[in-house]
């Protein structure tokens, strides 16, 4: 069953048509204009001697992503696993669990380097 034969008029298929669009141009302006201008405020900043690079705790962010990732993807493979089997669509709840326990492995790997 085709959606833009059910009744409506040709006006209403383009408008249709065109929203998703829009919305995708927006988004990548929105964008684009964030990232120019942080650049320019970033050089401003530098050209002022008033720039402080932001501290990164990469251990801490590796931590919390390969967790939410983690349990993300158990829930989602079990979930697919009891609704459709094993089938192509599993992988969507694989992906994010290797994810997550690459993350969290990377985690365990440099954790115990600082402590040695």
């Amino acid at each position: 069953m085709n959606i833009m034969n059910e009744g409506y008029s040709s006006a209403a298929q383009v408008i249709i048509a065109i929203i998703p669009m829009v919305g995708i141009v927006m988004g990548a302006a929105v964008i684009f204009f964030y990232l120019l201008w942080d650049h320019r405020r970033r050089t401003l900043l530098i050209k002022a001697g008033q720039y402080n690079r932001p501290d990164f705790d990469l251990l801490s962010f590796s931590l919390l992503a390969g967790l939410l990732l983690s349990c993300v993807g158990v829930s989602l493979t079990v979930f697919l696993i009891i609704i459709q089997g094993a089938t192509y669509g599993l992988l969507g709840g694989i992906i994010p669990l290797s994810t997550g326990a690459g993350l969290l492995g990377y985690y365990g790997i440099k954790r115990g380097n600082k402590t040695a």
